[in-house]
């Protein structure tokens, strides 16, 4: 059927059942000389005579009347899942997918959806933990959420964490009959736990600066892991010294159960950023996330 038609009919069914076109026009939103026209069109396309006029009212025909009975509970149905898909537009609803790093979902994304989701039954997120550098464009993610010098410039970023320091920890026992590190090329005397890194497959190299001088230090130990929680737990355990986020550290530093060494050269750095591209048509659950990940200093 020709869209012309599709249009016609629902204006039809408006006339038919208000018999009066200024009534009709009215709950349409067209002028009466446009909906006697629209009619008049129907009529002609079909051949047939849908409508009884007189100078004081409007009536279906015998076949308008039978149309109006066969096309109604269609209209109404196309007029019903229209309001349904308004609703959607100003209710927040449906599903987010999110990819972000372990600690990145621990620290930030967690404590935001559990503010956020009680209020809103009809949102759901799922979030797939991944430190690896994801394309979620490629991988169907709504959105991710890396350090903010991670995020590709063709994205739109939104600050979502405060900066972050990465703390040099490792347990009591550890460090019993050594001798701690004053520099980072220390680090090269000592058993160290390694992060292997997801995208290429390389240790990830510890990063210091100090005073505008930036050093890498590629450290060596009996541990690897890929988990930001097994390295903590390996350091608590004294296998070596952990290179881990500051905030990850901290509660243990503060009761005893790691000695931090290195603060003054581990300089702060952008903190985590939401991401996604700036094509992407938000939603207004979308939206909602957005705003209840929304950094405020």
């Amino acid at each position: 059927m020709a869209r012309e038609n599709l249009n016609d009919l629902m204006a039809f069914v408006a006339v038919a059942r208000e018999r009066s076109f200024t009534r009709a026009a009215a709950q349409l939103g067209v002028s009466q000389s446009a909906l006697s026209h629209s009619m008049k069109g129907l009529e002609a396309r079909l051949g047939l005579r849908l409508l009884t006029r007189t100078t004081r009212s409007v009536s279906p025909t015998e076949i308008g009347e039978r149309l109006l009975r066969t096309v109604t509970p269609k209209v109404e149905e196309i007029y019903a899942e229209l309001a349904v898909l308004t609703e959607m537009r100003d209710k927040p609803t449906g599903t987010i997918r999110i990819t972000a790093g372990e600690h990145a979902a621990e620290s930030i994304l967690m404590p935001a959806l559990e503010r956020l989701l009680p209020d809103y039954p009809d949102v759901n997120v799922e979030v797939i933990s991944d430190n690896g550098l994801t394309n979620i464009v490629s991988e169907r993610y709504d959105a991710g959420i890396r350090l903010g010098e991670q995020v590709e410039k063709d994205m739109v970023a939104v600050r979502i964490g405060p900066d972050m320091r990465m703390a040099v920890v490792g347990a009591p026992r550890y460090f019993a009959g050594r001798k701690k590190p004053r520099v980072p090329d220390d680090l090269t005397e000592h058993r160290c736990i390694n992060l292997r890194l997801p995208t290429r497959g390389g240790l990830y190299a510890w990063e210091f600066e100090k005073a505008g001088r930036v050093i890498n230090v590629r450290v060596d130990g009996q541990t690897v892991f890929n988990s930001t929680a097994l390295i903590l737990k390996a350091a608590l355990g004294g296998l070596g010294m952990a290179y881990l986020a500051e905030d990850k550290a901290a509660p243990y530093i503060q009761e005893g159960s790691l000695v931090r060494v290195l603060a003054e050269w581990c300089a702060p750095f952008p903190g985590y950023h939401l991401y996604y591209p700036s094509r992407r048509q938000p939603t207004p659950a979308f939206q909602l996330f957005v705003e209840a990940l929304r950094y405020r200093a």
